[in-house]
């Protein structure tokens, strides 16, 4: 059955409360107050609705911004790491290799050795083209990873 009009605009609105502060702590039951429903029920409309579980959704919003700080700024790694949400460089280092494939060092290293021919296109369409694969999860990825499966 499809979603009604009025729980998209619901749900949309606390992705885009994610997406206004994704540093912030967005727990489940925040994010059903702020769609006015309650918490088993806007967990599951929000992966049907936007195909990703809210916390997936709000990793990949996480580590979409801490790719563009690496990438854009002269920022220090742990103050990247503090701007984007996460309370141990440790943790954030972990999760960004199993999601990007790569450290937050080895990232910046590789994007600045890049050519600049990327300065005409917009950052919306960069973001989308660059957006982590989050359809599985990061704890499954490191299990396949480990069992040597990808």
């Amino acid at each position: 059955m499809p979603q009604s009009p009025l729980l998209l605009r619901r749900l949309l609105r606390a992705k885009d409360r994610m997406d206004g502060a994704p540093h912030e702590e967005w727990p489940i039951a925040r994010l059903a107050e702020v769609s006015v429903v309650s918490e088993a029920y806007f967990a599951r409309e929000f992966k049907k609705a936007f195909g990703l579980p809210p916390h997936r959704y709000l990793l990949t919003r996480r580590i979409e911004r801490a790719t563009a700080l690496l990438r854009d700024t002269d920022l220090p790694i742990i103050d990247i790491a503090l701007q984007t949400g996460w309370t141990s460089v440790g943790t954030f280092g972990r999760i960004f290799r199993d999601i990007t494939g790569a450290s937050p060092g080895e990232l910046r290293t590789h994007e600045r050795s890049l050519p600049q021919t990327q300065a005409h296109i917009p950052e919306c369409v960069t973001r989308s083209a660059q957006r982590p694969d989050l359809n599985t999860a990061v704890l499954e990825k490191r299990r396949n990873k480990a069992a040597g499966k990808l």
